[in-house]
This record gives structure tokens, C-alpha cells and sequence, in this order.
């Protein structure tokens, strides 16, 4: 793994501007920096990452199983009560997943470490998918990247493939997104164009927009009922809105369904190392208030996790993040050391909610920056990378997506 400097393409912006990619430049400085480039061995690639996050996203089903029969577990993560039966039920069904996003530290010499999984509104797909493929293409064109450079997505193709998978051709799905963010509609836009390509029909409309009938079906903004919609709205908030008591009796399908609520929680973190301790690309990770007094000298933690604590106890004193079970663009996350906060998000908008700890594990530096590996899982297996990149070590909404190449 390394980062390679590149000449960036001289036509840049008319290409972003053509691919409608908006938000190519926010706040001042460039969001998509092809200025350099993250180059990986295939080994890495297919040893280090695909297979891991692969593997990882076969671990999380596991736990989902878990949680859902544990209501004492779904209340740790979050879960509203009222909201039980409904993610219990979603599960019990196997309602369909389609995508999410495992964010990965690896340096290229060791295992990749799950930092945390968006499983359920994952953003920067349009990035990975399209327009860093755009580049490599333009790249090898312009004799730029090596001969026969390759690059880790296969991520629209297997959208594509998913989206046949689960539907009947000529199905009805709605996509939906808030308006006028264009990060999140080129998100829903992408997941349209597979749809679109699989055959489906593809219906956008602003989520502020959709009703409910006195059948208490949804209906978009033409009154058209919703059969199947992909939203691009979390389902912590959903449940705690309005709009969440109508799921249950509106025979909608929703996509991602609502058992990624379990997975799309930074709760899920401790309930993977309580199963699978000791897995190469896990963390140690336990509910806070589990491990409180272990955490103050001569504390010691809740019984139950007082063994699994107490052999990680000197590597989580050293060195550790605390997380909100929810959290966005690394919002009102800390770093820990030697138990003095060194780092922390000015981001507090989800301080209220409870925190999970997690061992400290160092993203690598390249010029000042520090990368993070999105690995894309479309269905159950994983399909292709993304690349942010940040200052600090906490990865924000001001980080910047980096393109990547395959070359031995």
C-alpha cells in the first residue's frame, strides 16, 4: 500500500461538472482529490480486505441473530422498546439487504481492523462506484497508471446483480433521500441507476414529501403507493419519529430493512468481540457503562465482562476511542490516552446517546494524512473500496476521497 503522486486529469471539471458529481469541491477545498492516488498489491486486496470485510459481514449476521432475541441487548443498542417486535420480525422474515459500508484501518502490513460498519445509509457510494472508475479508465488512457492497472469495484455491477436477485423485473421501487443534499441524492441516484439497469422501475421523491393514506400505506408525491423504498434515512431516526409508527402496518418494504437498526449501531462493536474475541480484524470493544469503574484505578467492571476486560484491560487503558452507538462523520467521538482525552470532534450532535469503548488502533500516516478503507458489501459478499482520507485522526465530514489502483 502506498500513496502515489499523480498528475491530476487536465479536464477535472467539466468531467465533474458533466457527471453532475456537485460536490466534487465543499467547503473551501477539494472533496475528490486525484492529486495522488493509493496504490495496493493485488494480494492485499484479495487477502487483507475483500475476504476479511467478507467475512466480517458474515460475523455481523451472526450477532444480529443474537440481539434480536436478547431485548436487554436491543435496549443496550438503542432500540425503543415499542420498536422490539418490529426489528425482531424483519429479521424473522429475512427481509432483503442490498449494501453498506465497513470502514477499515489497514497500513498494508497488517490484518485490516473494523473501525465501525454503516450498514444501513451508507454515503460516498456514487465516488467508489462511478467516478473513481471514470478515473482509472481516463488514467490508463492518458498512459498515467501502469499497464494494466486495475482497480477493487465491481460495486455498480453487483448492485445490478443484487437488485435481479431480489425483485421481479418491472418492480416498482421508490428511492428517497432528503432535498437539496447532494451527497446523499448522488448516493440514492446510484442505487436508482442499478435498479434502472436491473430492470426495475425507479421512482425519486423528496423524503419530506412522502404521506401516508387512510389505508396507512405510503404514498410519494404524486399519491402513488410506496411498495418498496430505498431510504436514505437512518433508522434510529426513523424509529424516533413520527414517521415510525406507520412501518409496522404500511406493507412497504424498505431498504436497507429494519434489522440494520443492529448493525448500523456502533453497539454492535462490543456484541461482535463478545463472539468473537480475539478475531484478527476486530478491535476490543465493550459498552461503556459495562467497563466505567475498570476504566478508574482500582475500579473493576460489571462481572460479566470482567474476564474478557480484564485480557484486554492494559491495551484498553493505554489507548482508546469512546463512540456514541450513534454517530455520523466521526461525531462526538473521543481518543483517549493514558486516560487523558487527547482528540475529539467539535461535532457534538449525538452526545446524548450512550457510548460504546473501543482499543485505539492507529491509522497510518501519507503526507500528513490519515486514510481509512471503505469496503463496500453488496449483498453478503464484498465488492469494492473507497478511499477518505483526513488530518485528523478522528475521519470527519471535511475528509477527502482519494482514488485507488491495483498494481504488482
Amino acid at each position: 500500500m502506498r500513496k502515489i503522486t499523480l498528475p491530476e486529469r487536465p479536464d477535472l471539471a467539466a468531467k465533474a461538472e458533466d457527471a453532475g458529481f456537485t460536490f466534487a469541491h465543499m467547503h473551501g477545498e477539494p472533496y475528490w482529490d486525484e492529486t495522488s492516488a493509493y496504490q495496493f498489491t493485488l494480494a492485499q486486496i484479495e487477502t487483507d480486505l475483500e475476504d476479511p470485510a467478507t467475512e466480517l459481514h458474515a460475523m455481523t449476521r451472526q450477532a444480529v441473530d443474537r440481539i434480536v432475541g436478547d431485548q436487554a441487548l436491543m435496549a443496550k443498542l438503542g432500540i425503543p422498546p415499542a420498536h422490539f417486535d418490529l426489528i425482531a420480525d424483519s429479521w424473522a422474515r429475512n427481509e432483503p439487504e442490498v449494501y453498506g459500508r465497513m470502514d477499515l484501518a489497514y497500513d498494508g502490513t497488517g490484518p485490516a481492523k473494523l473501525l465501525e460498519y454503516n450498514a444501513d445509509t451508507p454515503t460516498s457510494l456514487y465516488e467508489s462506484a462511478a467516478f473513481q472508475w471514470q478515473w482509472l479508465e481516463d488514467q490508463l488512457a492518458a498512459g498515467v497508471l501502469p499497464e494494466g492497472a486495475d482497480q477493487f469495484n465491481g460495486i455498480h455491477e453487483a448492485l445490478v446483480e443484487r437488485f435481479k436477485e431480489l425483485f421481479d423485473p418491472n418492480t416498482d421501487i421508490h428511492f428517497s433521500a432528503m432535498p437539496d443534499t447532494p451527497e446523499d441524492y448522488a448516493t440514492v441516484e446510484s442505487m436508482a441507476w442499478a435498479a434502472r439497469e436491473a430492470g426495475m422501475g425507479a421512482h425519486y421523491t423528496d423524503l419530506n414529501k412522502i404521506a401516508i393514506s387512510k389505508n396507512k400505506q405510503f404514498l410519494d408525491d404524486q399519491d402513488r403507493v410506496i411498495g418498496t423504498l430505498f431510504k436514505l434515512y437512518p433508522w434510529e431516526d426513523m424509529l424516533a419519529d413520527d414517521f415510525g409508527k406507520h412501518v409496522k402496518d404500511s406493507g412497504c418494504l424498505f431498504i436497507e430493512p429494519a434489522w440494520k437498526a443492529v448493525v448500523s449501531n456502533k453497539g454492535l462493536l462490543p456484541v461482535l468481540w463478545q463472539m468473537f474475541e480475539g478475531h484478527p480484524n476486530l478491535l476490543p470493544a465493550f459498552f461503556a457503562d459495562d467497563v466505567a469503574e475498570a476504566l478508574v484505578a482500582g475500579g473493576t467492571p460489571d462481572p460479566a465482562v470482567a474476564d474478557a476486560f480484564g485480557r484486554v484491560a492494559d491495551q484498553i487503558r493505554a489507548a482508546h476511542v469512546v463512540k456514541p452507538i450513534f454517530s455520523r462523520e466521526g461525531a462526538s467521538i473521543s481518543i483517549v490516552e493514558g486516560g487523558d482525552v487527547t482528540e475529539t470532534s467539535p461535532n457534538t450532535d449525538y452526545d446524548r446517546h450512550p457510548r460504546i469503548v473501543q482499543a485505539y488502533h492507529a491509522l497510518p500516516e501519507f503526507d500528513g494524512f490519515r486514510p481509512v478503507v471503505g469496503a463496500w458489501i453488496v449483498g453478503h459478499a464484498c465488492a469494492g473500496i473507497g478511499m477518505r482520507e483526513d488530518r485528523s485522526r478522528i475521519t470527519q465530514d471535511l475528509s477527502r476521497f482519494k482514488p485507488h489502483f491495483i498494481a504488482d
